[in-house]
C-alpha cells in the first residue's frame, strides 16, 4: 500500500507519555503513525530530513548517522479521555496505568541520541 502522506509530515518529535528511553533521557524520540520499515530508503530519508528540519543536526548525513545509531521500535499509542498528549499503550489500548486510550494507533518510534 502506498503511503499518501507528504514526506515533511511523516515524523514528529514525541512529547507524549509512557515511552521508555533505551538511550537515556537525553535522547530524542521521533514517531510516525503505522508500523513501518525504517530501512526503506525513502522512509529513512524523510526521517533524516525531519531531524535536520527540527534543527537537531546540521546536515542530512548527520541525520542518517543519528538514525543508524538509533533504536527503532514499534508499539501503539492514543489519547486518554480526550487528553492533548499521546500515551503509549498496548494493542488493546491499555496504558501502563490501566487507563484506556480512545483508539490504539500502530506507531513506529525511532530514538536517536544526538552528540
Amino acid at each position: 500500500m502506498k503511503d499518501s502522506r507528504k514526506g515533511e509530515s511523516l515524523w514528529f518529535i514525541w512529547e507524549g507519555e509512557g515511552f521508555s528511553h533505551a538511550l537515556g533521557d537525553d535522547s530524542t524520540i521521533f514517531y510516525t503513525e503505522d508500523h513501518i520499515d525504517v530501512d526503506i530508503e525513502l522512509v529513512k530519508r524523510a526521517l533524516a530530513s525531519g531531524i535536520q528540519r527540527y534543527g537537531l543536526v546540521d546536515s542530512l548525513s548527520e541525520g542518517f548517522r543519528a538514525i543508524d545509531t538509533g533504536v527503532v521500535s514499534t508499539g501503539y499509542c492514543g489519547y486518554v479521555d480526550g487528553d492533548n498528549e499521546l500515551t503509549i499503550c498496548d494493542k488493546s489500548g491499555l496504558t501502563e496505568y490501566h487507563d484506556t486510550v480512545d483508539k490504539a494507533t500502530p506507531t513506529t518510534f525511532v530514538e536517536v541520541y544526538l552528540f
